[in-house]
C-alpha cells in the first residue's frame, strides 16, 4: 500500500481539510503526533461553528422564531447522529455533557448518591484516567462504599481473572476505560460487561480513547453507560455524550437543576423534565454540539475500518521503528492496542524528551497522563506518549524517529 493513500482514500486531501497540519513551529512543518490528548479539526468542525454564529444564533427548544427552530433542529440532528454513531437503541439515551469527565460525574452523582449504600463496592481499575478514579472515589466516601481496583499485567494487560475474584454480591458498579489514555492498550469490556451483569452490577464504560478509533456498538456490548468526549473525535472542545439504558436514566435524579430539565416549578415542588432533557440543565453547548454532528459526519463518510486500518498500520510502523532504538522501551506493548506508542528512554526525562521534540515541530504529550496509579504501577514518573490519527502519515512517523535519535545523541 502507498504511503500516501488511507486504504482507497487519498491521505493528502484528508490532510487537506485540516488547516493547522500546514502550520510551521520554530521554523519547521508541524508534526502533529498529541492526538490522544485532542485530534485536529477538520474544516467542516470550523465552518459550521461559524456558519451557526453568522446564521442561526439562537437558544433552543422553546423559541418560536425561525433562527430558534433552525437552531434546534441542527442540535438534535447531532444526537440523531450519536445514537447511529454508537447504535444506541433509543435516541432519548443520549446525554450531551461538556465531555468524558463530566458524563462521570454525573453518573457518581446521580446513579450513585441514589443507589449506593454503606458496604456497596465499586469496581475499577489499574488503567484508569483520573477522571474514572476521582468521582468514584468522592461518592464512594460519602456513602461508606469501598473501591476495588483490578490489578494489571507487566504490559497495561487487564488480569480478566483478578477481576473475577473482585466481583461479588456486594458489587454495584463497574467503571473501566475502553481503551487507556496512557498506554492504548483496549480492554475486554464486553466480557468485563457480562461478568459483572451475572452479578447484578452495571458498568460504566469510558469511551474516551476508543470511540474515535473503534466500532462502537452500545447494544452489542450492553453497556449501562459509555461516555466519550467531542474533541477526541475531532469535534470541538467543551462537548461530550454519555449514553446510558433508558429504564436506568429514568430511574435517576437529575444531576443538575435549572431551566431545561424541568416540567413544572412552583415553590412547593418541582416535577422534572423527560429524557434526555431531564440531565441537560441550563443552555447547552449549542454551537459546539451541532459541529460535532459535523465531526462524526466526517468519520463515517471515509468510515471506520479505513480509518482504523490506516492507524493500525501506523502503530506497527511506529512500534517497529521505536523498539529498534537503543535504550527505548515501549510501555503496554500488547497486541490489542490504539494507535498509541507510549515509551520511556533510559536516563532520559520525557519532560526534555518533549522539549526537544517541539524544537524540531514535533508535537507529542510528556508526563503521567493523568494516570499516576498506572505509572507508578509501572514504576516511572511518565512516559512520552506519540498517538497517531487518520491524517498521520509514515514520513511524519520517520520524522519523530529522527528527531528521538537526535533527542539521544544531545543527551548523552
Amino acid at each position: 500500500m502507498s504511503k500516501n493513500v488511507l486504504s482507497n482514500i487519498d491521505l493528502s486531501a484528508i490532510r487537506q481539510q485540516f488547516p493547522i497540519l500546514d502550520r510551521q513551529v520554530k521554523g519547521k512543518q508541524l508534526v502533529y503526533l498529541d492526538n490522544a490528548a485532542t485530534t485536529q479539526k477538520p474544516k467542516a468542525v470550523i465552518d459550521t461553528l461559524t456558519d451557526y454564529y453568522s446564521r442561526y444564533n439562537a437558544n433552543i427548544h422553546r423559541g418560536i422564531h425561525t433562527l430558534a427552530e433552525e437552531a434546534t433542529i441542527a442540535y438534535e440532528s447531532t444526537r440523531e447522529k450519536v445514537r447511529g454513531f454508537i447504535n444506541a437503541k433509543h435516541v432519548e439515551e443520549i446525554i450531551f455533557t461538556r465531555g468524558t469527565t463530566e458524563s462521570i460525574n454525573l453518573v457518581a452523582n446521580s446513579w450513585g448518591r441514589s443507589q449506593l449504600k454503606e458496604g456497596d463496592e465499586i469496581i475499577i481499575s489499574t488503567l484508569e484516567h483520573h477522571s474514572n478514579i476521582v468521582p468514584w472515589q468522592l461518592i464512594a466516601k460519602e456513602k461508606g462504599a469501598n473501591l476495588r481496583v483490578v490489578p494489571i499485567g507487566d504490559n497495561g494487560e487487564f488480569l480478566f481473572d483478578e477481576y473475577l475474584k473482585l466481583l461479588s454480591a456486594n458489587t454495584r458498579m463497574v467503571s473501566v476505560v475502553h481503551a487507556s489514555n496512557a498506554l492504548g492498550v483496549i480492554n475486554p469490556v464486553k466480557q468485563i460487561i457480562e461478568a459483572a451483569h451475572r452479578m447484578g452490577a452495571l458498568v460504566m464504560v469510558d469511551g474516551a480513547q476508543s470511540t474515535v478509533h473503534l466500532d462502537i456498538d452500545v447494544q452489542d456490548l450492553q453497556a449501562d453507560f459509555f461516555a466519550f468526549s467531542g474533541h477526541k473525535v475531532y469535534g470541538p472542545t467543551g462537548v461530550g455524550v454519555l449514553y446510558g439504558k433508558k429504564e436506568i436514566l429514568e430511574s435517576m435524579p437529575p444531576f443538575q437543576g435549572g431551566g431545561e430539565m424541568i416540567r413544572e416549578v412552583s415553590f412547593k415542588e418541582t416535577t422534572f423534565n423527560e429524557l434526555p432533557y431531564k440531565f441537560e440543565a441550563g443552555t447547552p453547548n449549542i454551537a459546539d454540539t451541532i459541529a460535532l454532528g459535523s465531526a462524526l459526519d466526517l468519520i463515517t463518510s471515509i468510515g471506520k475500518l479505513n480509518i482504523r486500518h490506516h492507524e493500525d498500520e501506523l502503530l506497527a510502523y511506529a512500534t517497529n521503528a521505536l523498539l529498534s532504538i537503543e535504550s527505548l522501551r515501549i510501555m503496554g506493548n500488547t497486541p490489542n492496542k490504539v494507535s498509541v506508542c507510549s515509551f520511556v528512554i533510559d536516563g532520559v526525562h520525557p519532560q526534555d524528551i518533549g522539549i526537544l521534540l517541539d524544537n524540531q515541530g514535533i508535537a507529542v504529550r510528556t508526563g503521567h497522563h493523568c494516570t499516576q496509579p498506572l505509572m507508578a504501577r509501572l514504576g516511572i514518573p511518565g512516559t512520552t506518549r506519540a498517538s497517531f490519527a487518520m491524517y498521520n502519515t509514515f514520513e511524519e512517523i520517520d520524522i519523530l524517529i529522527a528527531g528521538i535519535q537526535k533527542v539521544i545523541r544531545m543527551m548523552k
